[in-house]
């Protein structure tokens, strides 16, 4: 249902991922989730997996995935749990993984990423946060639009951040070659790029049926995201323990609910192009307040930039700009 043009469910902040999904069938659905290893990416893949869907959990670390998907399995009793190399920062790897998918792809969930690194860059002299957050997923999701649109009726869900509130893309400086490196200010950008693919895709691809949208999944305890905060330096406030405005802090299940939804509730089929926070669409964000999305990362010129941005950066490091 919507209110005020906005959608809303009956679920909330402290829903669970397995409560979005109860009673949900996915029995002959594929998914794929990246850095469905840990944290709430692995409890993503165990929910669709709980649901009947053949799930691929999309690694750095193989051997870490193995057993991910062997727990899903013991726990869910679904056999059809597998793990495949993907390193998102490298872009032959990302290719590597479309090149051995085959058969349509009717869920898709954006969900791995790193959080406020110190400063590094891939063999293409990208920033890394921006290389893995952003471009590994747009090429990895470009690249299975095949199999995306095969399955009619297709979602892909990119796991944003309320760091987007933290700053646009710096579109005259995306690797900060010519200003100093913030950790923040890279994340900030790589979230915010990760809400305009979401609006750009959703407009693109309305034709093939694929729905596309984007999420914050909340402050959460227990993962591994934040393993780099203590190296990072003057961290926005909004990012700080103790300055959540009033958002509490959700345990892993909780903080996998949005994803669950978006990838398989009836209650957003056709939805596309959005924004959730708590199971919700979120509203505008309002100054002082850790909710909510930015205009600019709504914003369709921006997202269409964005679009051609990466595919430029993408040919480039290819050589067929």
């Amino acid at each position: 249902m919507t209110e005020h043009g906005r959608i809303v469910t009956p679920f909330g902040a402290q829903t669970t991922a397995a409560e979005v999904v109860s009673g949900v069938a996915l029995t002959g659905r594929r998914a794929i989730v990246t850095g469905g290893s840990s944290g709430i990416g692995l409890e993503t893949a165990r929910v669709l997996a709980a649901a009947g869907a053949e799930v691929t959990l999309a690694v750095r670390n193989t051997e870490a995935g193995a057993k991910a998907a062997a727990d899903i399995t013991a726990t869910t009793g679904n056999g059809q749990v597998m793990a495949a190399p993907l390193d998102l920062s490298d872009q032959a790897s990302v290719a590597a993984f479309v090149a051995a998918w085959h058969g349509p792809l009717h869920i898709l969930v954006d969900n791995a990423g790193v959080m406020a690194c110190p400063e590094a860059r891939t063999a293409e002299g990208w920033e890394l946060q921006f290389a893995t957050n952003h471009l590994g997923h747009f090429a990895l999701t470009t690249g299975l639009r095949p199999a995306l649109k095969a399955a009619g009726d297709a979602r892909v869900v990119v796991v944003s951040s309320v760091g987007h509130i933290n700053g646009d893309v710096l579109f005259g400086d995306i690797n900060f070659q010519r200003h100093p490196y913030d950790a923040w200010a890279a994340y900030s950008q790589s979230k915010t790029a990760n809400i305009l693919f979401a609006v750009e895709a959703a407009e693109r691809w309305a034709g093939d049926g694929i729905c596309v949208n984007a999420l914050n999944p909340g402050r959460i305890a227990g993962t591994n995201l934040a393993r780099h905060i203590g190296s990072a330096l003057n961290a926005p406030a909004s990012f700080e323990p103790g300055q959540s405005s009033g958002v509490s802090v959700k345990n892993i299940e909780q903080g996998a609910a949005t994803s669950a939804l978006l990838a398989a509730s009836p209650l957003v089929a056709g939805v596309t192009g959005r924004y959730f926070e708590d199971c919700n669409e979120a509203g505008p964000h309002q100054a002082g307040i850790r909710r909510g999305v930015a205009g600019y990362a709504l914003d369709q010129q921006r997202a269409a930039l964005l679009w051609q941005v990466s595919l430029d950066m993408l040919a480039a490091a290819r050589g067929t700009a």
